[in-house]
């Protein structure tokens, strides 16, 4: 699955004064100090990881393309058929009201919404009190010049863990239930690996434990299908429109983990980590090329215009 936060300290809005100072999260309503914040053990979210969630960046006080995020919200919720009974405006506001409360302007906020206390059954009840939740980190400044929140190309590596086929866990669901994620991730201890190359039952390449994967194939721009076990990234899907304005051709398909080995480049994406360049995969050194590097600036070109509205 993709998307996922990366903290880091810094940016502008307050962000130096948030980090001096304990973060206030928005939990069911309330502004909560970091520290008081809490859930019901009972929480559905809690016990069977039965909740939805949204990752998103705040570049100078704006909402990253908002919309997207909502929209996959609402489609994970209706997947899990999880009616919150809460507008996108609402929930728009308990993240402003987060900012504003620890005078952030450059964030990766977390949006998560489960479907709250019920008997302690598998079952769920058609009626749902929702619990609501609020998280932030500071994340410096993006756009032309900003920072990014990695150092350098990142290493990948093809992990057993195998993503779930669709029948078995609707991958268009981003869900608080993430041990394969995690069972992926804990494979590269071994060798202190960034990310993780997840394939699918069917042995082609899904996406990394927490993004989305892309390559180039001579000039052709290479991603997973969304046919196959893949979430559909709202930074995937900015890519594509970025390669298509510039004319790149783009194929979307199922590709082995020999493809991706032996591509011209390679890089992850996720809201957190923007595009970041892969230097090696297994081992196999990658160069970070031009197409890499054209996307790259076309995407910090989209969030500077955030910071100049």
């Amino acid at each position: 699955m993709s998307e996922r936060e990366t903290p880091n300290d810094g940016g502008t809005g307050g962000a130096s004064s948030a980090s001096d100072a304990e973060l206030v999260y928005h939990v069911n309503g309330e502004l909560v100090p970091a520290s008081e914040a809490t859930v019901n053990v009972r929480d559905r979210g809690f016990m069977y990881g039965d909740a939805a969630f949204e990752t998103l960046r705040v570049y100078g006080g704006h909402l990253f393309e908002w919309d997207a995020h909502a929209d996959r919200l609402a489609e994970s919720c209706e997947i899990l058929q999880l009616d919150h009974g809460l507008s996108d405006e609402s929930l728009r506001g308990r993240i402003e009201e987060t900012l504003a409360a620890n005078e952030l302007g450059d964030a990766s906020v977390k949006l998560s919404i489960s479907r709250g206390v019920q008997p302690g059954k598998l079952t769920p009840s058609p009626e749902v009190d929702p619990t609501v939740v609020v998280t932030l980190s500071p994340l410096g400044r993006g756009g032309v010049g900003g920072e990014k929140p990695w150092d350098g190309p990142a290493t990948l590596q093809t992990v057993k863990t195998r993503r779930p086929s669709n029948r078995a866990l609707p991958s268009k669901a981003k869900t608080h239930n993430y041990l394969n994620g995690i069972l992926a991730l804990l494979e590269l201890r071994v060798t202190g690996a960034d990310e993780a190359l997840v394939l699918d039952d069917e042995g082609y390449v899904a996406e990394g434990a927490t993004s989305n994967v892309f390559f180039v194939d001579g000039e052709r721009l290479c991603t997973p299908s969304l046919d196959g076990p893949v979430l559909p990234g709202v930074t995937r899907d900015i890519v594509l429109e970025l390669a298509e304005s510039e004319g790149i051709p783009v194929r979307e398909g199922f590709f082995t983990p020999d493809d991706v080995r032996g591509a011209d480049e390679v890089f992850v994406t996720s809201s957190t980590r923007e595009i970041r360049p892969v230097g090696t995969v297994d081992g196999i050194d990658v160069e970070t090329g031009p197409v890499t590097r054209l996307l790259s600036r076309l995407y910090e070109t989209r969030v500077e215009e955030l910071y100049e509205s």
